[in-house]
């Protein structure tokens, strides 16, 4: 098999200390003090925001600390469904986006007005939402997953109800093989996610044999069957303490690399390649920097606004979904 045609990107164990802050990132901790701010920030963020984090982790436990959180004012630093979901638990403070076009693909792939149609002409349906998706969209729902507690969620689920299961077809796709649960899915899928391949990963393994491979749900079936383990990004830190192995080939967008290095220094972390590039950003998770970061604790803007109603019906699908996640 022919080699890739680019050199892979491969984060060595950390053999010393992080370099020291920036004097950005020290303003920006500064300023948090200042405002009694909190900054959460997804596990796909750059590295240098997930450095000045109070938390870094996936929707769930991103989900957990908005709801627990005491600060005065929470900056999310992922995308726009993300911090939408941290103001429906926190209706009385300002939640901050450091960008407002930081939106998601998938999320844009289920409109409200679709979903709503749809539940017209198909009455009775039991909708389960992944949390990747707008305010409108949890309204809608009956409870509200992530990809950490997809196969729990869908398991309380009355067994004399149908499941629709949106958006993302990939992730509902998995978690109806996990669980031997028949549902409907929406035709969605997360761009970035989608364009990782078995043969790009086959080229990536002659390489690095001995590398056993884990990749997120969200991606493809054919890349899911050949990875060595399939779990959120939580479960990725779990599985790099775990396993054996000192290298491991991390399939999902490529954030969660700066991660795993930190919290398991000894190990080398290799990202998984597409067809043309050897590792995978989300644009619109890299729309966040630590100067629109740093802005935005001075101006304590851009702040996600969400009407009242909205914010009471979208809150009851995501604390059952809390609720059952204990």
């Amino acid at each position: 098999m022919p080699a890739l045609n680019y050199e892979p990107v491969v984060l060595k164990p950390l053999t010393g200390p992080l370099p020291p802050l920036s004097a950005i990132q020290e303003e920006i901790l500064a300023l948090k003090r200042e405002r009694n701010a909190v900054i959460l920030a997804h596990n796909y963020q750059v590295e240098e925001i997930q450095r000045v984090a109070d938390y870094v982790g996936d929707s769930l436990g991103l989900s957990y600390q908005a709801a627990q959180s005491k600060a005065d004012v929470i900056v999310f630093c992922g995308v726009h469904f993300m911090a939408e979901t941290a103001k429906i638990l926190n209706p009385s403070k300002p939640v901050i986006l450091p960008d407002l076009e930081a939106g998601c693909s998938l999320s844009d792939s289920c409109p409200a007005e679709q979903l709503a149609a749809y539940k017209k002409a198909n009455p009775g349906l039991y909708v389960v939402a992944y949390i990747n998706c707008s305010a409108g969209v949890k309204e809608l729902s009956d409870v509200i997953c992530t990809s950490g507690n997809a196969v729990k969620i869908v398991q309380r689920v009355p067994a004399d109800r149908e499941i629709l299961f949106v958006p993302d077809k990939n992730l509902g796709a998995w978690v109806s093989q996990k669980t031997g649960r028949k549902m409907r899915l929406w035709d969605g899928c997360c761009y970035a996610h989608v364009l990782f391949t078995v043969e790009a990963l086959e080229k990536l393994k002659n390489q690095f044999p001995d590398a056993p491979v884990v990749a997120h749900p969200e991606c493809v079936e054919a890349v899911r069957a050949y990875a060595d383990e399939v779990c959120s990004t939580e479960l990725m830190v779990k599985f790099a303490r775990e396993n054996p192995a000192e290298r491991i080939i991390v399939v999902t967008e490529s954030g969660m690399l700066h991660r795993l290095r930190r919290e398991v220094p000894h190990k080398t972390f290799i990202a998984g390649p597409t067809d043309t590039c050897a590792c995978n950003d989300c644009k619109f998770m890299k729309l966040n920097t630590v100067e629109k970061l740093r802005d935005a604790l001075k101006t304590l803007s851009p702040q996600i606004h969400l009407s009242a109603e909205t914010i009471a019906r979208a809150h009851a699908p995501i604390q059952r979904m809390l609720d059952w996640s204990k």
